[in-house]
Formats: C-alpha cells, structure tokens, sequence
C-alpha cells in the first residue's frame, strides 16, 4: 500500500472516530499499516496543539465550522509538517509534500472549496512554524 493510501486511511480512521465518537482503536480494522496506526496516533496524541493551530490560522471560520473530514485531513498534514521524526518510514515527508497530499485528498473527498481552504491554513502553519523555529 503506498504512503497516499496510508495517510487516507488515517484521515477516514479519524474522520469516523471524531463523527461517531468512538474510540480510534475501534474504527480502525486489525489489519491497519503500522504507518497509519502510528500516524493516527499521533493525531491523537497532539490533537490539542493540532487544533489550536487550525483555529488559529483558519481565518474566520471556529473549528466547529470545519467539516470533520477536513478537520481529518488538516490534522494529519499537521501531525506530518510538525513530527517527522515520530512518523514512521525510511525518511520524513517535507512539509511542502504533506500540504500536497492534504490538497489531493480534499480535492478528491470535499467540496470544491476545501482544497484551496486546506492549503491556505497548511502554509500558514508552515509560515509560521519557519519564521519561529526551524524545519
């Protein structure tokens, strides 16, 4: 399964999760990738810090406004810009890479608007995440 699929996957586990409020470890199946598992986790164990960055850059909109897949899928990109060394793999995604594969994912599962929403409030972040520390 290639890394895009994984991170999906991880997007759908914790879209599923936030929407039923179930735990994570019940809507993701057995058979999950260590990549996804990990990642999710992560999500979840920064969920906090992740939607304080989100509610900050997200221009006008609370978090409560956001869809929830798209919360997902900003938390995710989030997880990856800001933990590289916590994500599994031979070598971390660059934060440029991880806002892609959000804007993909949206493009391909939200509305029209979404994909320009998520990058706009992904470059903030790393906008901001560079000019106070580097990454």
């Amino acid at each position: 399964m290639r890394r895009s699929e994984q991170r999906r996957a991880a997007v759908w586990g914790l879209y599923q999760s936030d929407l039923l409020g179930r735990p994570l470890q019940e809507v993701l199946p057995g058979d999950t990738h260590e990549f996804t598992r990990v990642l999710a986790g992560l999500v979840q164990d920064h969920r906090p810090e992740l939607d304080g960055l989100i509610a900050t850059h997200a221009s006008g909109w609370s978090l409560d406004r956001i869809a929830p897949l798209e919360r997902a899928i900003l938390r995710v990109a989030l997880a990856e810009l800001l933990y590289p060394d916590e994500v599994p793999g031979e070598r971390a995604i660059p934060a440029e890479g991880a806002i892609d594969e959000a804007v993909q994912t949206a493009k391909e599962f939200c509305g029209a608007d979404a994909p320009a929403f998520v990058n706009g409030v992904l470059a903030a972040v790393l906008r901001d995440v560079r000019e106070n520390a580097s990454i």
